[in-house]
């Protein structure tokens, strides 16, 4: 029987449908990634929501100097409305991750020199956040893993032209599952805005709630639990790398005509080297199993930049899907197996 797992404060019941019976409700101990390990990587730092609310300045539109909705107000509205549609839940308070820091000075300070500066002369704001919100009570154990449900939302300023007047701003949001046991974010495509436009914090909210009500959670459940159905050798294994490798090389007309491939060289290499030393999703005497390979996809996402990191996870998903389709004889994505 597929079940969705949820701890006994869960409110509603899950509508399976098709794809597998209706969630039950069990005494269980909620599972939370380890401290040490983070949804994304990269050049990323991680700080708590009171400095980005204490100590960053908001940026605003240039022409008419109206404020942008600032990374705080983003993440508050998004966890409100997490809250609030798991109603009973357990909500855990975002994760947040930024980058490409942006510094500056007060007018006062803007002839002392550096060593002189004090930190009241100083500004900051990040260019690029990144959070991801947990509500373990929400869970399914697929494969021997543990996968939480989670809230990722990605807000980067270098997407949003500011040298305008205020217009719609740019927000990309998704809700999936994460896997407990190394942090990879699992993201399909009905649980994912990649083009989120609102011009206030009222529309994010609505905007939210819709994404988590169309969020079809039994399918995206179903089609990883099948993931680990499949396996392929380690000759079929090296196939695909050598393709997403030349992927990388053909012309933008021969890109264009075969599934999109979006991790980059160095991501391809990370594949390749878990596949020997990954202790979780490693190859084992020579064959490999879809799950492994999904989670060797996500796994080397996590070096993505804050603004790339969604729209990879989404194309690891489709690659997963995919090649396991390919392996069953379907002919879309079967250029990486040939």
């Amino acid at each position: 029987m597929n079940e969705i797992i949820t701890m006994p404060t869960m409110a509603k019941r899950f509508n399976l449908g098709e794809y597998a019976e209706e969630a039950i409700i069990v005494e269980d101990v909620v599972t939370r990634t380890p401290n040490h390990l983070h949804f994304i990587e990269a050049n990323t730092n991680e700080v708590t929501l009171q400095h980005l609310v204490n100590d960053c300045i908001t940026p605003v539109f240039a022409k008419d100097n109206e404020l942008t909705i600032n990374h705080a107000s983003f993440i508050e509205t998004i966890q409100e409305a997490t809250r609030d549609y798991f109603h009973g839940e357990i909500v855990d308070d975002a994760a947040i991750r930024v980058s490409h820091i942006i510094k500056g000075r007060i007018p006062e300070a803007l002839h002392k020199p550096a060593n002189q500066l004090l930190e009241s002369d100083k500004t900051l704001y990040y260019e690029r956040c990144a959070f991801s919100i947990d509500v373990p009570s929400i869970y399914q154990d697929i494969h021997g893993n543990r996968l939480n449900l989670s809230i990722v939302g990605v807000r980067a300023y270098n997407l949003q032209s500011l040298y305008t007047k205020k217009s719609p701003e740019l927000f990309k949001l998704a809700i999936g599952f994460k896997n407990q046991v190394c942090c990879n974010m699992c993201i399909m495509t009905d649980g994912y805005r990649e083009d989120l436009r609102v011009s206030n914090t009222t529309e994010l909210y609505k905007a939210a709630l819709e994404l988590f009500n169309n969020f079809n959670t039994a399918k995206q459940i179903h089609l990883m639990q099948q993931l680990g159905n499949t396996s392929m050798s380690e000759h079929q294994f090296c196939q695909i790398l050598g393709k997403a490798r030349l992927y990388q090389c053909l012309s933008t007309n021969a890109q264009k005509r075969l599934p999109r491939m979006l991790l980059t060289d160095t991501q391809i290499n990370t594949v390749a080297k878990s596949y020997i030393t990954d202790e979780n999703f490693g190859g084992t005497g020579g064959e490999l199993n879809m799950w492994q390979f999904y989670n060797l996809l996500t796994g080397a996402n996590k070096s993505s930049y804050i603004d790339s990191f969604l729209d990879r996870s989404l194309n690891a998903s489709e690659l997963a899907l995919g090649i396991n389709a390919a392996l069953h004889g379907d002919e879309i994505y079967k250029w990486f197996i040939d």
